[in-house]
């Protein structure tokens, strides 16, 4: 059987070779003696390694030769700093050294500089998050994570939008088999003199006589901005039943809009 071909930065990984742990121990044994041939052995031998991490980022936006060419900085400096005396294979020694790499990369090569206080308050929610969860047996509310964490629920907020990777205006963020509502229609063009008073008092009373959740629902996703997963995160509910009600509230609000 012929094995897929890949390439990635010139290499082609079909033709990787994988080192066994006695070849792995013969060469650190060579590299200890300043064998200049064993640490590129060592390195060519664990490249599937590197790839196999690069899996975890398959979503990333980064480009995958970049990845690899920094997961194998990584890879190097584990061969590098690592000694047989440790006890440990080396695969659980370097691992976390290029996964390390790879997330300092990114974390560093982000279109937006995020200050390490709202970083920091992003990882202790999301670990509040997780625990509470369990606890409560549902995704715990913002406000419920500020409580326990002593901040305001506006900081939690802001962290977790922090976190997120920024977007096109052009983003579709609605489409009910009509026109797409894009993300820059939401976007009030304050240098306008055009406003329609009558629209828009017509649009708070249809609001208005919404029921609460539908009220809640409809200023949540289309004045605030968030996204429906969000919602079913924050109320314990499915995606599904946000669409739902959503479309439900948005087909009332045209029966009452004169």
């Amino acid at each position: 059987m012929s094995r897929h071909k890949v390439e990635i930065v010139g290499v082609n990984t079909s033709n990787i070779k994988v080192l066994s742990s006695s070849e792995m121990e013969e060469l650190f044994k060579k590299l200890k003696n300043n064998d200049k041939f064993a640490r590129d052995e060592l390195i060519n031998g664990n490249l599937k390694l590197v790839l196999s991490i690069l899996k975890k980022f398959s979503s990333n936006k980064e480009n995958k030769d970049d990845l690899f060419q920094i997961g194998c900085i990584g890879l190097i400096k584990a061969i590098d700093n690592f000694d047989l005396s440790y006890g440990v294979k080396f695969s659980t020694y370097c691992v976390p050294m290029i996964l390390g790499e790879i997330r300092r990369y990114i974390r560093d090569n982000t279109e937006l500089r995020i200050s390490r206080s709202i970083k920091d308050l992003a990882y202790k929610s999301n670990i509040v998050k997780e625990n509470l969860s369990i606890t409560l047996g549902r995704i715990p509310t913002n406000k419920e994570i500020a409580d326990y964490l002593k901040v305001t629920e506006y900081e939690v907020d802001e962290c977790f939008k922090a976190r997120k990777d920024p977007i096109s205006i052009f983003e579709p963020i609605y489409n009910d088999g009509g026109d797409t509502i894009y993300l820059c229609d939401q976007i009030e063009d304050k240098k306008s003199e055009k406003v329609d008073i009558n629209t828009r008092i017509s649009l708070d009373i249809a609001i208005k006589e919404l029921e609460e959740r539908e009220q809640y629902i409809i200023e949540e996703r289309f004045v605030i901005g968030k996204t429906q997963v969000e919602l079913s995160e924050e109320l314990g509910i499915s995606q599904a039943q946000i669409s739902r009600i959503e479309k439900k509230a948005i087909e009332t609000m045209r029966k009452n809009i004169v």
